[in-house]
């Protein structure tokens, strides 16, 4: 009786666990790093040789405004979503290469931005996602 008690508060805990941040995008979750210091926004997904397709990483800063990403250093390539205040879409880079020269190309975002998305390239076109979209936070 005691294992079955176990078991059963154990089950009962086990699916309260925070699930940690995610995004919804197109109807679809992504599960999420959050890019919060401009420590963890300078670093983003440098140096990975994968990312797996149901994750991303989301950049949060402070002040709306133009937002220019690059890829140095970056292995895989992205697509690169941007979010205005409101969390709407203003604008997508897809299928961003990677980079390895010295001088990388920026890539801006179309008008200003609060919210920076980055997924495997191909996922803006799999989810049909365009200007206007609205992305939901779950980030608690």
């Amino acid at each position: 009786m005691r294992y079955l008690l176990l078991l059963t508060t154990w089950l009962l805990c086990s699916s309260c666990v925070a699930q940690g941040p995610y995004v919804v995008l197109g109807g679809e979750r992504f599960s999420v790093e959050l890019a919060e210091t401009q420590e963890k926004q300078a670093l983003g997904l440098m140096f990975r040789d994968e990312l797996p397709d149901d994750h991303g990483m989301l950049f949060i800063f402070p002040v709306e405004g133009k937002k220019s990403f690059w890829m140095k250093n970056t292995r895989i390539p992205l697509d690169i979503f941007y979010f205005d205040k409101d969390l709407a879409l203003v604008s997508v880079s897809e299928n961003t290469p990677p980079c390895r020269t010295p001088r990388c190309p920026v890539y801006p975002s179309a008008g200003p931005a609060k919210y920076v998305l980055e997924l495997n390239a191909g996922q803006a076109a799999a989810l049909g996602v365009k200007a206007g979209d609205v992305l939901e936070l779950h980030l608690d």
